[in-house]
């Protein structure tokens, strides 16, 4: 397309569509009827340079008019709990629901790598020694130790606070460096299912692994179910980035990016609950099985919110993407 032509045969209804908006609530029935119609065209050939010869000034200008026109056309929208209802019961859960073909096999070989490393660890003694001193590992292991401490060491609300913000932050940064393909989302989850495989076989040597996994599951089952979403969805974005399929990539990228950005806002809040159990029942003087039982069932409970009302929303359509108002206006690619 020749760029000069282009702009020399449409800048005439630019200059129009900007006249008008420029008049505000002064308009005719029949001046509003062509404004929505220019800014329908104008939507169109920002679209159009964008994907043939996307020139940086012309765009900018396109976009910040047609940005106004549809402020103009559509009004200012407000987020209401309408909105906030909508995300957490069909937006959230079908974006999760839609994600479950990279998380769940996410899930399933992160934790396969977590407890080999945990039987190397257990099996070789000398692999042991290289983590920390015999008199040290003893004191961490031992009942009453550092594992058993670390819970109740601060206090509850505090400690809770501090364990949803980390965690908080390797999902979103799961998420974030998902767009720079796949490899430091790899790294991250590596380096959890490392800390949680010494945990492992640390404590198995030392004949306390029931104990390890009673203080484990029940915030832990919540909290790295939500961190593998989160890993899963990274690594979706960056496949999405390598192939984006019969969508153009720009396309592809941009309504996965805003579905990962509303996972991150709907991660958080499933992470604040699990640090409310990591902080108030895995330190708490409940019996073990009362804990355990708590783990499961907040676990569940997010599983059957995903498969029943996320599933239900995608079998409608639902991607988890933002109103399509929101979004910017698309030409279809060519088949």
């Amino acid at each position: 397309m020749d760029l000069d032509v282009f702009v020399t045969a449409h800048h005439a209804e630019w200059d129009r569509l900007d006249q008008l908006l420029g008049r505000g609530r002064r308009l005719t029935g029949t001046e509003i009827d062509e404004l929505v119609t220019l800014y329908q065209r104008t939507s169109t050939h920002l679209s159009l340079i964008r994907s043939t010869t996307p020139d940086p000034t012309l765009i900018a200008r396109l976009t910040q008019l047609v940005a106004r026109a549809r402020s103009f056309v559509t009004g200012t929208r407000r987020a209401t709990w309408r909105d906030a209802a909508h995300f957490l019961t069909t937006g959230f859960p079908a974006a999760v629901y839609q994600s479950r073909r990279w998380w769940i096999p996410t899930a399933l070989l992160s934790t396969l790598l977590a407890v080999a490393i945990g039987w190397w660890i257990a099996a070789h003694p000398e692999v042991q020694s290289s983590i920390g001193a015999p008199a040290d590992l003893r004191e961490m292991t031992r009942p009453g130790g550092q594992y058993e401490t670390y819970y109740s060491s601060h206090p509850a609300a505090s400690f809770a606070a501090q364990v949803w913000t980390n965690n908080a932050q390797a999902a979103a940064m799961c998420l974030v460096l998902g767009a720079f393909l796949c490899v430091p989302v790899l790294w991250i989850l590596f380096l959890n299912m490392l800390n949680l495989g010494v945990g492992i076989g640390l404590m198995s040597s030392a004949g306390r692994l029931d104990t390890f996994v009673g203080l484990i599951l029940p915030h832990g089952l919540l909290e790295l179910t939500a961190v593998f979403v989160a890993a899963g969805t990274g690594l979706r974005l960056g496949w999405t980035l390598i192939d984006p399929g019969p969508r153009t990539r720009r396309s592809a990228m941009a309504q996965e990016g805003r579905a990962a950005l509303g996972m991150a806002i709907g991660l958080a809040l499933v992470l604040f609950v699990s640090g409310l159990i990591e902080g108030f029942v895995t330190p708490s003087g409940l019996p073990t099985w009362a804990r355990i039982t708590i783990g499961i069932g907040a676990e569940a409970a997010f599983l059957l919110y995903v498969y029943l009302c996320g599933g239900r929303a995608a079998r409608a359509g639902e991607r988890g993407d933002v109103e399509r108002i929101d979004r910017n206006t698309e030409l279809p690619t060519a088949a």
